[in-house]
């Protein structure tokens, strides 16, 4: 029996509760686990998992044993990533969820990314959904936005510029609004978020530090962001997203940027990492480079 992937095994189903999601996260035969898992428990004299049909469960002596596991494997995994570190090649797996939008922009850059690190792959989920980075096996999420779940390891990276603009046909029939009063008489391309179902208004800098929320009416809402830039560019409304999504399309006229005078509150870029375990040093590095990423970018650097 090889006791490490024995460890790893066990801390995988302690933390997914479940054989069937452990195999698919390990890429192992369910069958696989479950006799690596009995191995251990012969191995140590002890059940460490109370299983039924429908749940796996941790018992007392098996979280004992968890406890002991995971800081034997984040020892191995930190003095893996410092020799990593030294010879300044991260090898493996890196799983990355993130928004389609925030993926655009990533993706042509990745040349960069390979050429400095060869041994690495990325996963990269571009679903933007509600995920368990443990059950889930996430190595780090990119998120955009206020953040909900502070258990996490939370990372800024960047902060996102936000803009204000339409498209050229729908400010030639409806007209340019040159104040927010004016902006109150419009119609909107209205935005709900994926994860929270709430739909957010327009937001203004006020004088003093407080935020004007404007919310307009619209004939549409949608929950992703490339679908509510090209819902703006066709005319269908005003739209405010964060400006490097809108970026090209300003650049070449397809929207025209308007209340340039006013000011919205910039959104913060977060890289977010499980609580439970040291970060690999090919984590790091594939955050290192997003951030250096976001700081070449006037939309997306920490002012």
């Amino acid at each position: 029996m090889d006791r490490l992937q024995a460890m790893e095994v066990f801390t995988r189903v302690v933390e997914t509760s479940s054989f069937s999601k452990t195999a698919d996260l390990l890429q192992l035969p369910r069958a696989s686990v479950s006799n690596i898992i009995q191995a251990l428990e012969l191995y140590v004299g002890v059940r460490l998992l109370n299983r039924t049909t429908r749940r796996v469960s941790v018992t007392e002596d098996g979280a004992l044993y968890y406890d002991r596991c995971v800081r034997i494997l984040d020892e191995i995994t930190d003095a893996e990533s410092t020799l990593a570190s030294k010879r300044r090649d991260p090898v493996g797996v890196v799983r990355v969820d993130t928004s389609g939008s925030f993926g655009k922009l990533m993706l042509p850059a990745l040349p960069d990314f390979y050429a400095r690190y060869p041994g690495i792959e990325l996963r990269i989920g571009l679903a933007d959904r509600m995920i368990d980075l443990i059950q889930d096996g996430v190595d780090c999420v990119i998120r955009l936005g206020a953040l909900e779940d502070s258990s996490l390891i939370v990372r800024k990276i960047g902060s996102a510029r936000v803009t204000t603009c339409a498209a050229p046909s729908y400010l030639q029939q409806h007209g340019v609004p040159a104040t927010l009063e004016e902006l109150r008489g419009h119609r909107a391309v209205n935005y709900f978020s994926a994860r929270s179902g709430k739909q957010l208004s327009f937001t203004f800098e006020l004088e003093g530090g407080e935020t004007a929320s404007v919310p307009l009416p619209g004939i549409v809402a949608v929950n992703d962001g490339d679908a509510y830039v090209n819902a703006g560019v066709i005319g269908l409304g005003i739209i405010q997203p964060p400006r490097f999504m809108a970026a090209p399309f300003i650049e070449e006229g397809a929207l025209t940027e308007i209340l340039t005078g006013e000011h919205s509150p910039p959104t913060p870029l977060s890289v977010l990492y499980p609580p439970t375990r040291n970060i690999a040093s090919r984590v790091r590095v594939f955050s290192d480079w997003v951030a250096d990423l976001c700081a070449r970018n006037p939309d997306l650097r920490i002012p």
